[in-house]
């Protein structure tokens, strides 16, 4: 018998504020508007996608995030196509006043991370293509834990 393998669907995150979390995930990080209820939830996707994100308030309107110290999500990944998209992407977050709270190149991957506006851990990143992963000897995956130019990614979305 084969197993099929999944592929993950969308992300579905209890927030607060709905129309400040749809500001976030639509303006900033250049997700679609797919549909909306009310006050109580949306749905946003890419490429013509129904939905990668789903926000809700059903049990958490004008909530706080967890205390730290405790289980939840770490973060949401987000890959854009290209170190171009990524610079922009990088500059729209810095604009709109987050801050980033960590960057890292990981060999297959550069990635910048940072909060959402209900706390969320979230991942913006571009892969390398799989020709330039770093291996070790025998041919095996070997990620790395690098510093990353986040400048010279932004410098990048301007050209």
């Amino acid at each position: 018998m084969t197993i099929s393998h999944p592929t993950v669907g969308h992300v579905h995150l209890k927030v607060a504020d709905l129309d400040r979390a749809i500001t976030f995930y639509r303006d900033v990080l250049g997700f679609d508007e797919t549909q909306r209820f009310g006050d109580k939830a949306a749905f946003l996707g890419a490429g013509g996608y129904h939905h990668h994100i789903g926000l809700n308030t059903w049990h958490s309107k004008n909530g706080s995030p967890p205390p730290e110290g405790h289980t939840g999500l770490y973060h949401s990944a987000f890959l854009y196509p290209d170190r171009k998209a990524l610079g922009q992407v990088i500059q729209r977050v810095l604009d709109a006043g987050y801050d980033l709270e960590g960057a890292a190149d990981h060999g297959v991957s550069e990635a910048v991370y940072l909060r959402d506006p209900d706390g969320n851990g979230v991942e913006l990143y571009r892969d390398r293509a799989p020709d330039e992963w770093p291996r070790d000897a025998e041919g095996n995956l070997a990620m790395v834990n690098d510093r990353l130019d986040v400048d010279a990614i932004i410098a990048e979305g301007r050209n």
